[in-house]
């Protein structure tokens, strides 16, 4: 482990779930393994290591201190973590860019979806309350 700020697990490369599954994958723990010490379903962590579903915070201390990183690198990249696979060889600089901006869609579209959900709640309390 060493602190990394950029590189393979950075903000603008990996999204939590890239982060999870690297750090989980580099303690040497299987999806199940992980699955059961932190108490949670096996297809609550995939939820996670996919992005689908976030941990709540007291899951997050959890996580970092299973798999020996800090807090800050699980969430943003940036402290101390795996650097990456060793023997990966980096992306072509436009294979590089599609990756970021397909993360930067999939971020909008998460980010979207929660505003549908309030949008929606906003509008079944609306038709409730009408005469």
């Amino acid at each position: 482990m060493t602190k990394t700020d950029d590189g393979w697990f950075s903000e603008d490369t990996a999204t939590f779930g890239d982060r999870l599954a690297g750090a989980r994958e580099g303690a040497g723990l299987t999806q199940s393994a992980l699955a059961e010490r932190l108490g949670v379903k096996l297809g609550t962590l995939i939820g996670w290591e996919n992005d689908i579903k976030e941990p709540r915070a007291n899951r997050l201390q959890m996580l970092s201190g299973i798999l020996g990183v800090s807090l800050p690198w699980m969430l943003t990249g940036h402290g101390e973590g795996p650097e990456g696979p060793a023997d990966e060889t980096p992306l072509p600089l436009n294979v590089s860019d599609l990756m970021t901006e397909l993360r930067a869609l999939r971020t909008e579209m998460l980010i979207s979806t929660e505003k549908l959900a309030r949008l929606e709640k906003r509008l079944r309390t609306a038709l409730k309350d009408m005469p």
